[in-house]
């Protein structure tokens, strides 16, 4: 596995000044997806909070920072961008059912963020570190592997079960697609191909887990559902969030360069319409 290569952690999206917040605990996923289902009663494209969890690292290992008033609208929304003045709060967004749930939305949605971003700047050596990266992935087949027959016929079988991991990698994927100039490869050959490796090891994970179930990462006692190759996948991705944050940051944003037009020759007529030649007008 790619182990992360920065010895020194680096928390400029952090407020040095405060400790993050605390770790969303059981209940605040919960709450987390209880508002997001019903969102989806007003909007049905809504996403899981699996995806939004992959969406979400995508933004924060992006190269240039995007704000809620761009991206809100790219997961919840009609994609366009809000026109909000930097630091005026957000307006309601029609998915919310009133302003007190989207506040607290996001609310959870930042604790979630900040919790990202400290464990992305904290030098680990093994994904074994309780202070390592740990994305909200399910393991939906082994979920639905550890129900009861009668609960199993009661969800039909007509589904599509995601792998584990695959609704996460959707999302983070969802985000570079959606924002492409900012994911471009960079000049550099070698910083092009660190990018291309670690957007492959998370492409890898959107695909389908065709290999024999051996381990289930629902519940370590439940039926096995996912393939060791998949959870070594698993860990080969998380490895490249870290390179891409590390990435980003040392380069930095993109810088647009803006090309002079040249001059025309001393000989050429004058751009302004006189009719004369440009060294016996502007030229002179």
């Amino acid at each position: 596995m790619t182990e992360p290569t920065s010895p020194t952690p680096a928390t400029d999206d952090l407020d040095p000044t405060t400790a993050p917040a605390a770790a969303l605990g059981p209940d605040e996923l919960e709450e987390m997806d209880n508002i997001l289902d019903d969102l989806r009663a007003r909007g049905e494209e809504i996403p899981q909070w699996e995806f939004c969890d992959g969406f979400m690292t995508a933004l924060i290992c992006s190269r240039r920072p995007i704000g809620p008033a761009e991206y809100l609208p790219m997961l919840l929304g009609d994609g366009a961008e809000l026109d909000v003045a930097e630091g005026d709060p957000l307006p309601q967004l029609p998915a919310f059912a009133d302003a007190a749930q989207q506040a607290r939305f996001m609310d959870l949605w930042m604790r979630r963020w900040n919790e990202i971003v400290a464990q992305l700047d904290t030098d680990v050596k093994t994904l074994d570190d309780d202070r390592t990266f740990q994305p909200e992935a399910m393991d939906m087949r082994g979920a639905v592997a550890s129900l009861t027959d009668e609960q199993r016929a009661e969800m039909g079988d007509d589904q599509e079960i995601p792998s584990f991991g695959q609704v996460w990698a959707l999302g983070f994927m969802f985000a570079v697609e959606n924002w492409p100039e900012d994911w471009a490869a960079p000049r550099d050959k070698e910083a092009a191909k660190w990018l291309d490796d670690a957007l492959e090891r998370i492409v890898a994970l959107t695909e389908d887990d065709t290999g024999k179930p051996e381990v289930c990462m629902y519940d370590e006692d439940g039926p096995p559902s996912t393939s060791q190759a998949r959870v070594e996948a698993f860990g080969e991705a998380i490895w490249a969030v870290y390179d891409l944050r590390q990435l980003w940051k040392s380069m930095g944003p993109r810088v647009e360069t803006v090309r002079k037009a040249p001059e025309p020759g001393r000989n050429d007529p004058c751009h302004c319409g006189s009719g004369k030649k440009y060294k016996k007008c502007h030229g002179a």
